[in-house]
Parts: C-alpha cells; sequence; structure tokens
C-alpha cells in the first residue's frame, strides 16, 4: 500500500509539474522565495500592533519565532528521518521534472518547511486576528495553498511533502495560538 501511495505522489507531481509553463515560471519563482512575503508579515505585525499593543505584540513576536522554529526544526526532523530525495534529486524521476529556477535545494523533501511555514502563519495570525477581518483567515489560507503549490510548480517537493506540510502547520498554529490565548488571559489581563 505504501508503494502505491508513493506512485501516485510521483505521477501527480509529474502531472501538476509539467503544466507549468516558461511563461508562469517567473511569477511561480517570486511566489516561493521566502524573503517576497515579507510585506504580508509587516502587514500582518502592523495590525497586531494596532489590535493589541506593544507589550502583547512583543510576547506575539515570541510566540511566531517559537511556532517557526518548531515547524522548521520538525520538517527537518522528518526529511533526515525519511530520507526521501527531492525529485529533482531523484535520478530516477529528475529527467521528468520541470526545474524552475537554478536551484534544488536540501537533499531531502519530505516534508515541506515552506507550506508548513506558510500555513502555521496563515492559521495562527487569522486566529489571533479574526477580530480585524473574518476574511483575514481564508485569505491567508489561500495564500498559504498558493505558496504551498509553488513547491511543487518549481519541482522541489512532491504532493505529499506539501499537503504533510500544511496539515502540520495548521496543528502547530493551532497549538501555539491556544497556548498564547491562555498566557495572555492568565497574565495581562
Amino acid at each position: 500500500m505504501f508503494d502505491s501511495i508513493i506512485s501516485k505522489d510521483i505521477e501527480l507531481l509529474i502531472y501538476l509539474n509539467n503544466l507549468g509553463t516558461i511563461q508562469w515560471d517567473g511569477f511561480w519563482l517570486v511566489i516561493t522565495n521566502k524573503f517576497s512575503a515579507i510585506p504580508l508579515y509587516f502587514f500582518l505585525l502592523y495590525i497586531t500592533y494596532k489590535q493589541f499593543g506593544v507589550k502583547k505584540t512583543f510576547i506575539v513576536v515570541l510566540f511566531v519565532i517559537l511556532l517557526i522554529a518548531i515547524s522548521d526544526q520538525t520538517s527537518n526532523l522528518f526529511k533526515y528521518g525519511f530520507k526521501r530525495l527531492r525529485p529533482c534529486h531523484n535520478e530516477n524521476i529528475s529527467h521528468l521534472v520541470r526545474l524552475v529556477g537554478n536551484r534544488c535545494g536540501g537533499l531531502y523533501s519530505y516534508f515541506s518547511a515552506h507550506a508548513a511555514n506558510s500555513m502555521a502563519i496563515a492559521i495562527f495570525f487569522g486566529l489571533l486576528l479574526k477580530s480585524f477581518s473574518k476574511y483575514l483567515l481564508p485569505i491567508l489560507v489561500l495564500w498559504a495553498f498558493i505558496v504551498a503549490y509553488s513547491r511543487i510548480y518549481i519541482g522541489v517537493h512532491f504532493p505529499l511533502d506539501v499537503v504533510t506540510g500544511l496539515l502540520f502547520g495548521v496543528l502547530y498554529a493551532t497549538i501555539i495560538y491556544y497556548l498564547l490565548k491562555m498566557l495572555l488571559k492568565k497574565f495581562m489581563n
């Protein structure tokens, strides 16, 4: 059964990755670049500051650092635990995958830290700032899905890597959000 899942994962990667075209490659390279989200992060930080003030915003930033550290390091543990080669490093399929950009990334792929981190940010701030806008959470989740898909588009992750990353992002963001909420309720009122 496991071999069947991996086989379907490879087929889906090849299909989705090969939908790409040179005309769209630049767009997806911008989306996948972690620095392109900096304006979004500043916007979220600004809204947090306006909603909660300096002291609580400082605590939120500490929790976001914790969230990303946990998400990122879990991804690394899985990568070195499972040792699943990235599509672009797997000689059995690398010739079937469009590698968009000039680098493949680290050797292992399971699971995508980009997907986990973007979804973690989306869920955490979507929950934190729900009083600011009921549309913020769905917009941020859509952004996280687009970032996650970019990893398949550029040829550095399998769909299963991305889905697992998204799920870990949701899990960690929810836990960290509720821990923050408990802390703020207990010590900051």
